[in-house]
């Protein structure tokens, strides 16, 4: 998907903004530093017509030249093609870092403020896994983790699996994927990415000597899911478009060239993946599409016998499943249960038609996902938009929602890898309250505090409010709204707000806490999700009215809420901004071409902005696996309406608001050149002098920097305009 946001992703994106206290509506209409560089040139780029004709329609790109191959960005010597986008993106961000040279000092102050908060020297909470704790752990001034764990009891000796600050010290960019330790504890399974392409080569370590095997598979999704005996894995492997599609069989020790190919998912709209079950029974080969899903087994103590179809695959059924003692348990729509429900099977018939009923289908609640245990079965739902724990015994009784003691806020379950315990561990956090992770004893109803992230400072959550509003879209829609904001927030219409947004491939924007917002909050910024259609927080519908030809609900839906901050002095055209990644970035592209005067500052990190080129073409990565996402163009009907909104395509010669955009040189989700291309176009139409930036990570992707603390510098440099905007560069956080 264009931004399956990894939860610190999806952090990175949705922090808060900062502001003023300002009496008066001259101070919110400060103009900033950076529109005194007037004599500063911005890059302009080059234009070569290139005429797409589709259905009988041209459309003309200008910048189709800015596009390059993997192969192109990372030979050793550049071609001139290669070196002439090279040096556009640099004398982009060279552009950038003049224009807001003024800003550097503060950036630094923000940058340090934030990592201030975080605790250098942090450890995770230990899970219990097989007859070891594991632990994540960091050390301070380290940006990388130290994944480690301990036999038996947390008093064993620590044995260091991966010091992940060793491996990255060679790199510009380095992470580690899928960690994943053989069912004898004896070998250590994972992925490495040196480049920030999300191409994985997987490696392994004997845990007892330290020793790191010859073997390297390269090209995988980063995972290896272990078969019963040890030594046999499963593993994904890539197309040229990235697209998972084939899982082989390896055995450790051995080339991977003799690698066995399992399965090929032929359908280009379809992602292959592998699993282990629970129960630890079976190996679960699966194919995912957005309306359809079909899996096959394996009996994991027989890695070489045959494959099982568990259900074929049936256009719109979805279903996923999970096994736990003599029965499958399969959530699914099956007839027609839009919000999802859990049905059940014996092992030995799996076919759709023998599926039985065990929690249906309701109206008003929404299954997310499902855990199981000896004595209890847990259900995550989502009730009027609100994430809730539900645990039963397996004979219906003691069935109850975990109670946290608030109103709104994300409950999730956490790390469970053992069936024969009473303890569920359980995350929890809300727009006040750090993350927070419990355990609780599904026997007792007994909720444990483990641990809640520690802000390093004086924070304290009483000094900070929340609210949930319904806003009425322009079509009658009740649209949720979260906002957070530090107390003695003046609602007079002269305060500034940041509303962020997503909407789109279902993934719901939860309210939850970032300490790195604070630096926002407590210079008078109020902070504000708009829990658009396209996402699923009020269910499997909500979702399904913000996709394909409904599409336009999600725009529709971000810009009454911003509409409603106005309306209800939270604040004014002067300091109402909005920020949105990947997804969020094409909404970002698609307001401000329906509300240009809506917005004093935009952020769209890595966005996806030329919707209609990327959908017809095949070969980029994710595009025909979001067919049931965007529509097909090749389709009409689809085309008209995705160019109807589609950003590149409905740049006007008019006025934009002021707006930096970011993205990754070498992004596999949303390709480079769509904000090169988008920001050339828009300097070459937009007729206002409102500062306009594009800064590309040179050596990074969708995620941007790898490290732990290397993140914020460019949240400091997005925090830095905005304060900018509102002439707030200069003020100290405070007391």
């Amino acid at each position: 998907m264009r931004i399956r946001l990894n939860q610190w992703l999806l952090i990175g994106f949705v922090v808060g903004l900062y502001a003023c206290q300002n009496e008066n509506k001259e101070q919110m209409a400060y103009t900033s530093k950076m529109y005194q560089k007037e004599d500063i040139a911005a890059p302009m780029a080059r234009k070569e017509s290139h005429i797409i004709t589709t259905h009988g329609d041209q459309r003309e790109d200008n910048y189709f030249w800015m596009r390059l191959t993997d192969e192109q960005k990372t030979a050793e010597k550049l071609d001139s093609h290669t070196q002439e986008v090279v040096d556009y993106l640099n004398a982009e961000n060279d552009y950038t870092d003049q224009i807001t040279e003024h800003l550097k000092p503060f950036q630094d102050t923000l940058y340090n403020e934030i990592v201030g908060r975080i605790k250098q020297t942090d450890m995770s909470v230990p899970y219990r896994d097989n007859g070891y704790h594991y632990i994540t752990r960091y050390e301070e001034g380290k940006e990388y983790p130290i994944h480690a764990r301990k036999k038996g009891s947390m008093e064993a000796e620590e044995e260091i699996m991966l010091n992940v600050n060793d491996l990255a010290a060679e790199y510009e960019y380095y992470a580690v994927s899928g960690l994943s330790v053989s069912p004898n504890n004896k070998i250590l399974a994972y992925g490495e990415d040196p480049v920030s392409r999300r191409q994985y080569t997987l490696r392994f370590k004997n845990l007892e000597t330290g020793e790191m095997y010859d073997d390297k598979i390269e090209n995988t999704t980063g995972g290896a899911t272990w078969a019963n005996d040890n030594k046999t894995i499963f593993y994904t492997r890539k197309d040229d478009a990235l697209r998972s599609y084939k899982i082989f069989k390896h055995v450790v020790g051995t080339s991977a060239s003799d690698d066995v190919e399992v399965y090929h998912e032929a359908d280009e709209t379809f992602n292959a993946f592998v699993y282990k079950t629970k129960s630890e029974k079976y190996i679960v080969i699966g194919s995912w599409a957005t309306l359809s899903q079909e899996y096959q087994i394996l009996d994991a103590n027989n890695p070489n016998g045959e494959l099982k179809m568990f259900q074929p695959r049936v256009r719109n059924l979805e279903y996923s499943i999970g096994h736990y003692d003599d029965k499958w348990y399969i959530r699914t729509n099956k007839d027609g249960a839009k919000n999802f429900k859990v049905m059940t099977t014996s092992e030995d018939a799996t076919e759709q038609e023998n599926w039985k009923d065990y929690i249906p289908h309701r109206e008003d609640v929404f299954l997310e996902g499902t855990d199981f245990f000896k004595d209890y079965f847990v259900l995550s739902e989502r009730i009027d938009g609100i994430t809730k724990i539900r645990v039963m015994g397996w004979d219906g009784s003691n069935d109850h929602h975990i109670d946290f003691g608030e109103d709104a806020y994300l409950a999730y379950t956490s790390t469970n890898p053992e069936f024969g315990t009473d303890q569920l561990r359980v995350g929890f956090t809300s727009l006040t309250t750090p993350n927070t992770t419990y355990d609780y004893d599904m026997k007792s109803q007994k909720l444990k505090k483990l641990k809640q992230q520690e802000v390093v400072g004086d924070f304290n959550p009483d000094d900070y409010a929340s609210e949930r509003i319904m806003v009425s879209a322009r079509d009658g829609a009740r649209v949720p709204l979260s906002i957070v904001y530090k107390k003695g927030f003046k609602k007079d219409g002269h305060q500034p707000v940041l509303l962020y947004g997503y909407g789109s491939y279902g993934n719901s924007m939860d309210p939850y806490f970032s300490s790195v917002r604070l630096s926002l909050l407590d210079r008078g910024f109020a902070f504000a999700i708009a829990h658009i259609r396209g996402g699923q927080e009020m269910g499997r519908q909500w979702y399904e009215d913000g996709k394909f030809l409904k599409k336009k609900n999600t725009f529709y839906d971000f810009i009454d809420c911003g509409k409603y901050l106005i309306e209800n002095d939270y604040t004014s055209e002067e300091g109402l901004m909005a920020m949105g990644g990947s997804a969020g970035g094409l909404l970002m592209g698609a307001v401000i071409n329906m509300e240009p005067d809506m917005w004093k500052g935009v952020v769209a990190a890595v966005p996806f902005v030329d919707v209609v080129s990327t959908m017809l073409d095949e070969s980029i990565p994710l595009t025909t696996g979001e067919f049931d996402e965007w529509g097909n163009p090749k389709d009409k009907e689809y085309y008209d309406y995705i160019k109807s909104y589609s950003p590149l395509d409905n740049i006007e010669e008019k006025d934009y608001p002021a707006m930096l955009i970011t993205t990754g040189y070498h992004d596999s989700q949303v390709q480079y050149w769509e904000p090169a291309k988008w920001i050339a176009k828009l300097r070459d139409m937009k007729t206002d002098n409102n500062p306009l930036m594009l800064h590309t990570n040179m050596g990074a992707g969708h995620g941007g920097a790898s490290g732990r603390f290397q993140r914020y510098k460019e949240t400091a440099l997005e925090y830095a305009f905005f304060l900018d905007l509102v002439g707030k560069a200069d003020v100290k956080v405070k007391g």
